[in-house]
């Protein structure tokens, strides 16, 4: 186990606001983490998906740094914009 999962693991036993908050946070995250890189794999500055989804560069950042409550239908046009099929699992 790396030192960062070991400090989470113990950081979540003894900070009960930390563990409640960890597991969401760091899933909405991760989401941004993906597209972000699905974006600049696909070699897109956030300007130009922008103009795939007619939105603005400050929504793409948005999604991409603060991934909360994303609808699945704007994940999927993300993921078409890119040329990318969205796939959800459910472990």
């Amino acid at each position: 186990m790396s030192d960062l999962k070991k400090y989470i693991v113990n950081r979540k036993k003894k900070d009960t606001k930390f563990a409640e908050g960890f597991d969401e946070g760091y899933g909405q995250f991760k989401i941004g983490v993906i597209l972000r890189q699905a974006r600049e794999s696909a070699g897109l500055t956030q300007e130009e998906l922008a103009t795939r989804l007619k939105t603005k560069k400050t929504a793409i950042s948005r999604i991409e740094n603060h991934a909360e409550d994303i609808k699945l239908s704007t994940l999927e046009r993300v993921a078409n914009a890119l040329g990318k099929r969205l796939q959800v699992h459910i472990a």
